[in-house]
């Protein structure tokens, strides 16, 4: 039987030619796939993106009784505490990037069995720079010895967040229950 040059035989297989195409289609669209899949790489957020801003911080120690403020840190070292964008300012978490944060705390207080007397005010609030200086958590201890709360609130650079424990009483210093932090959710 005569050939006409495409590889097709003339009347034996008239589908066979549609047949060759398809397939010879269907390989190149596996092998395009196959080479997209596998050179692709997922986009990589550089550490100075604004989502890496987070720290989640254990406490260090109480200032004199006359000085309310928690003094917190924040080191892998130190076990399941961090710092990535923010930093801490003798205690105290200073932000470095404009956006909305997710700011969280709880607190126990130490050798507290019931409700505490004299009564404890916990607070999380923008101490400095002055003009900015406001309260975005107020929490009392009426019902027991522990308080936590979270909340949603825009942060500028340069604010720095002071947390208050006023009373007699002293926090835990267990990791479990006391602990302090943020993190940048929107610009």
């Amino acid at each position: 039987m005569p050939e006409d040059g495409s590889g097709c035989a003339g009347r034996r297989r008239p589908h066979a030619c549609v047949l060759r195409a398809a397939l010879a289609l269907l390989v190149a669209a596996v092998v395009g796939v196959c080479i997209g899949v596998c050179s692709w790489r997922p986009a990589q957020v550089p550490p100075e993106s604004p989502g890496w801003d987070v720290a989640e911080l254990q406490l260090n120690h109480t200032g004199p009784r006359q000085d309310p403020r928690l003094y917190w840190q924040g080191s892998p070292a130190l076990g399941r505490s961090f710092l990535r964008g923010p930093e801490l300012d003798k205690g105290q978490l200073r932000i470095h990037r404009d956006g909305i944060y997710m700011v969280h705390i709880q607190v126990t207080l130490a050798n507290c069995f019931s409700r505490p007397r004299p009564r404890a005010t916990l607070t999380v609030g923008i101490c400095s720079p002055a003009a900015r200086s406001i309260s975005l958590l107020r929490l009392g201890f009426y019902q027991g010895c522990s308080v936590a709360s979270q909340r949603l609130t825009p942060l500028a650079q340069g604010d720095m967040l002071c947390t208050n424990l006023t009373g007699t009483l002293r926090p835990s210093r267990n990791t479990d229950e006391t602990f302090f932090g943020v993190q940048w959710v929107h610009p």
